[in-house]
């Protein structure tokens, strides 16, 4: 009986992968599924090379970091770009196959699922906040790929999701990834769901949002009520070697996962560090959530490319935390502490980063 996590005591004492080891670990895995192959008799059968994955979002920030552990792992991946005038931001100097639909064309989605035979969904518009349309793609788009992908007989679907995610919740991101969990699991298809922390690393919309609106607002930074919401930060690599990690081990199907980092931080700890990453002093001002609901409104509907949203005033209502041993227990993978992986901030000129985003329309992923 093949079971890939087997294999991680080979590379060292302790039985977990830490983030140092990741890419090595990657090739190991290359040469190990390229032996594997499927047979009906084994209830943990590995996928091989000749396995063909769509990953729709595939030129988002997360998306771009799995599409490139996918391949370096030895996977033929396709990713599904919605049409447009923009050049896609596919990931650089990654082999990939290109299908260009939306996720209400079922036609086109048909096509790009010929020969598929997993299926990673990470397409959504949450980042585009005032011009998104969470119904559209979370929600429906959701829908309609996963009856695609059913039709397809497609083997595998994965689905990223959010802490907390609840059909029944008064905050319109979650709400929405809820409705769409229940889309997935009733299609048919074996399916694993990754909840997931807030996810941060080079190019997310989180750190560095924060960073540029540090140093755009002089002197002061307005902080939602007492800035003592919870948060566990994911370090992208992480989730991405995760949902890659899962795709050779059976038990994670027909399974929903909560994922995140290895320490609780509040969301003021957060800035703090952020403020200590890219030397700068600013107060914090603690201040209503619907005052400044009211105010981030405003100036997304102004400024295109403003970096925040009313979704993160959605997201840091509430804690939005999970137990800190699901990763090293369900993946065997040490995740990276966030005071250790800001680097990426250090050395950056964020004020004229702010000015040249502001009118810049967000991409739809």
């Amino acid at each position: 009986m093949w079971r890939f996590k087997s294999f991680a005591p080979s590379l060292g004492k302790s039985r977990f992968v830490s983030s140092e080891n990741r890419l090595s670990f990657f090739k190991q895995q290359s040469r190990l599924n390229a032996c594997l192959r499927w047979t009906a008799t084994s209830p943990l059968a590995c996928y091989n090379r000749l396995t063909m994955i769509l990953v729709t979002g595939g030129t988002g920030f997360i998306g771009k970091v799995l599409v490139r552990n996918l391949v370096e792992s030895g996977y033929p991946v396709r990713t599904l770009i919605r049409p447009s005038t923009q050049t896609p931001d596919l990931p650089l100097g990654v082999p990939v196959e290109v299908a260009v639909s939306s996720l209400s064309d079922v036609r086109s989605l048909r096509a790009a699922m010929v020969g598929v035979d997993v299926v990673y969904h990470l397409a959504g518009v949450e980042r585009g906040s005032a011009y998104a349309s969470l119904n559209e793609v979370d929600i429906q788009g959701t829908r309609v790929v996963a009856q695609v992908a059913a039709d397809a007989r497609v083997d595998r679907f994965f689905f990223l999701s959010h802490l907390g995610a609840d059909r029944g919740s008064a905050y319109r991101v979650i709400r929405a990834k809820g409705i769409a969990e229940d889309f997935v699991r009733r299609s048919g298809i074996d399916y694993t769901i990754f909840r997931s922390a807030i996810v941060y690393g080079p190019q997310d919309g989180f750190t560095t949002g924060l960073a540029r609106l540090l140093h755009a607002l002089p002197s002061l930074f307005l902080i939602p009520g007492d800035g003592k919401t919870l948060l566990q930060p994911l370090w992208v690599e992480d989730l991405a070697t995760c949902l890659t990690w899962a795709l050779d081990d059976a038990t994670t199907r027909n399974n929903t996962y909560e994922v995140g980092g290895p320490e609780y931080f509040t969301f003021k700890q957060i800035v703090e560090m952020i403020m200590q990453a890219t030397e700068i002093r600013r107060r914090l001002v603690h201040t209503r959530p619907p005052y400044l609901r009211f105010l981030t409104t405003l100036l997304d509907v102004i400024f295109p490319g403003f970096p925040s949203s009313i979704y993160w005033l959605d997201y840091l209502a509430i804690n939005r935390t999970c137990p800190l041993d699901t990763i090293p227990r369900a993946f065997n993978l040490m995740p990276a502490r966030m005071p250790q992986r800001l680097d990426y901030l250090e050395d950056q000129d964020w004020q004229s980063s702010f000015w040249q985003s502001l009118f810049r329309r967000r991409r739809k992923r």
